[in-house]
């Protein structure tokens, strides 16, 4: 099975998140998603805690469809995530899917912060797709700039963000009392 490896901070996830995950299968791309949550963020992000982000995937992908799931493997290996870590792992552990790694545009610009890109691009090809202020990724519409950061200042701020995250999610998010949302916004 060909599986794109979608990972991120989901912090929460967005509408922009689904449209990715959905593109990739839709154009038959792969023939699943597989989001992966960072357990802790490489670069050094403030994170919402694990066990709510998880619970958010959940409730993301339980809207997809059957060809997505949760992978949540980071909170296994511990530690600061290393996207080669994450992927050699996923390999080790299921020989029989063929991955490849989702990336934005905006990627392309830090692939050289990254811990061994190259390894990366050789064993699990990415599949760059656009990201709007970023540029084009070949092959890929540009999909519109949502932003978790933005969506949580917003939260924070009291404004209405029903339009950018899933339903499912946003009761998750109310549930946890994160980011300051409040029911009804």
């Amino acid at each position: 099975m060909r599986v794109g490896i979608y990972g991120g901070s989901f912090n929460p996830p967005h509408v922009g998140h689904a449209m990715v995950a959905g593109w990739l299968r839709w154009t038959d791309q792969v023939d699943a998603v597989w989001l992966l949550p960072t357990w802790r963020h490489a670069f050094g992000k403030g994170l919402a805690p694990w066990e709510a982000r998880l619970r958010m995937c959940e409730a993301f992908v339980g809207a997809l469809g059957p060809w997505a799931r949760v992978e949540p493997l980071e909170a296994d290996l511990g530690g600061t995530s290393y996207t080669v870590d994450t992927l050699s792992a996923l390999a080790e552990r299921h020989p029989e899917h063929v991955f490849r790694l989702v990336v934005g545009a905006d990627v392309r610009a830090q692939a050289h912060l990254w811990r061994s890109w190259s390894t990366i691009e050789s064993r699990w090809p990415p599949i760059v797709v656009g990201r709007e202020g970023y540029g084009d990724a070949e092959g890929a519409p540009r999909f519109p700039e949502v932003s978790s950061t933005d969506l949580r200042a917003r939260m924070q701020a009291g404004m209405d963000v029903r339009g950018w995250i899933p339903a499912e999610v946003l009761r998750v998010l109310h549930a946890e009392g994160l980011y300051g949302a409040r029911p009804g916004a």
